[in-house]
């Protein structure tokens, strides 16, 4: 899945960017208060985008 896709679902759910890091940007769910890192890269594994959201506690993003 594509990195843009993965970062508009993530803010569709409540989350935002908390930080900028060289090779990860931290975002973070503020009503769980959970941070997690998402690679520069411009495809996510799909396993990973799911781990990701699991992690963040919003819903797996669905497929287009």
């Amino acid at each position: 899945m594509k990195r843009h896709e993965l970062l508009q679902h993530l803010r569709t759910n409540g989350c935002y960017l908390k930080r900028e890091g060289r090779s990860h940007s931290l975002w973070t769910n503020p009503q769980t208060g959970q941070v997690e890192a998402i690679p520069r890269h411009v495809e996510i594994a799909d396993k990973l985008a799911v781990k990701i959201c699991r992690r963040l506690s919003v819903p797996n993003v669905k497929k287009t």
